[in-house]
């Protein structure tokens, strides 16, 4: 790694411990200790969502014309006082009005940094660089989370404003981290004189590689990690009995499960094609939710059904190790020179949407319709590897398969692999 991508990974470690902190937490904070009601605590966990869903099309546009480090470091200073704000807070109107400049700050910095680690690094190296930063960003949100629970008093308001100074801290010294950052100058796409932000939305629902892999996207995001935190806990608690200090082993080993074997995991996925590894996780994500069934509809001991409810969240976990050296690379990949915060951007809003309609849809089924939500995410799982092998058909060899590559030159826009080395020749 060069001095810029060091200080990426750096600054990705340091946002997620950060978030880790106060996300775990939040809800109470609200609902309890600020004593504003369940309500006013759903209302904030919305609030984000919409933040996100707002800012995702013009961050793109921003990214594509200023260079994403400008872009981050407003995203940074922004989610800083949203974070030192929402710990401050004592009103609905304060607490909802701060969680949005937070949501906003921490939904931009994600294409950002995305675009960040395409342009510090090659086709052989972009895999690596965003397992690292999955690698990282998790044990960040596991450390702070650890960390947080102990300094966390539900009695007293000041322990959760230190929570969140120390959140808003972290954001500040990666803003002070990241402001140091030399990255290679890539090509920046100036509007042409009548041009608008429309012009660049349009050349990307053109290509139907990415059209394909947003859908693909959003079906993963929303039979996945839509479900960690509502469906399928509400479905662990109701239907398998799973306690509360169960549920936090489960989502601990979640997390253990991508530390462990996100490297081992990247050898295997470096030399296969990409659209058959997506497929691979869909298969994977099926079996676990078919050992979820098993935990809550079948008739075994409460140690049985507390064993396979914590491997559910354990193979997850193995997916997630897939499809962090895939998914991101593959983004830039089908980007256009010029448009990888564009692309990024538009991948982000796909995300964050299925993680707003996810717990709305999988909340209530997994709470009370426990058959039919195991089989419904079941089929979704299975839907996953179906369009992931239609997604391939639509990609080139070399988009599919980096590795076959004869250069170190990255195929951008849909070059197919044998004009790649014609050019060469």
């Amino acid at each position: 790694m060069g001095a810029a991508m060091r200080r990426i990974h750096v600054g990705n470690a340091l946002s997620a411990f950060g978030l880790g902190f106060t996300v775990p937490y939040l809800y109470v904070y609200v609902a309890q200790v600020r004593g504003l009601g369940s309500v006013t605590a759903g209302l904030v966990l919305a609030v984000f969502a919409v933040a996100a869903l707002i800012v995702l099309p013009f961050a793109g546009r921003a990214i594509v014309r200023r260079g994403p480090l400008p872009v981050l470091l407003v995203a940074l200073v922004t989610a800083a006082l949203g974070a030192m704000s929402l710990g401050l807070s004592a009103s609905a109107g304060t607490v909802l009005a701060s969680a949005a400049a937070l949501g906003a700050g921490q939904a931009v910095m994600q294409p950002a940094l995305a675009t960040m680690i395409v342009d510090c690094s090659t086709a052989e190296t972009r895999s690596r660089a965003f397992a690292m930063q999955f690698f990282l960003q998790n044990l960040g949100l596991g450390v702070g989370g650890l960390i947080g629970g102990h300094l966390v008093d539900t009695t007293s308001a000041s322990s959760f404003t230190l929570l969140f100074a120390i959140e808003a801290a972290m954001f500040l010294v990666l803003t002070a981290v990241m402001a140091t950052v030399r990255s290679p100058h890539a090509p920046r796409i100036e509007a042409a004189p009548g041009q608008t932000g429309g012009g660049s939305w349009k050349q990307l629902l053109g290509n139907r590689a990415m059209v394909q892999l947003c859908v693909l996207g959003f079906v993963l995001f929303f039979a996945c990690y839509g479900q960690f935190e509502s469906g399928l806990s509400a479905y662990g608690v109701e239907a398998a009995g799973i306690s509360t200090s169960a549920l936090g082993t489960a989502l601990a080993a979640n997390t253990l499960m991508i530390v462990v074997a996100q490297f081992a995991v990247l050898k295997f996925v470096e030399r296969r094609k990409r659209s058959r590894v997506i497929a691979s996780v869909g298969l994977i994500w099926a079996v676990a939710w078919a050992v979820a069934g098993y935990a809550g509809l079948g008739h075994g001991s409460q140690a049985m059904a507390t064993a396979a409810f914590i491997s559910t969240y354990a193979l997850f976990g193995l997916g997630e190790a897939m499809l962090s050296p895939t998914l991101a690379p593959l983004v830039a990949d089908l980007a256009p020179t010029g448009l990888a915060g564009q692309y990024n951007s538009a991948f982000a809003l796909v995300k964050q949407l299925a993680l707003a309609i996810g717990p709305a849809v999988g909340g209530p089924l997994g709470a009370s319709l426990h058959g039919p939500y195991i089989v419904a995410f079941l089929l979704f799982s299975l839907g996953i590897t179906v369009l992931a092998v239609r997604l391939g058909r639509q990609l080139t060899d070399v988009q599919n398969q980096p590795s076959l590559a004869r250069s170190r030159v990255v195929t951008q826009g849909g070059a197919p692999a044998d004009a790649v080395v014609a050019a060469e020749a």
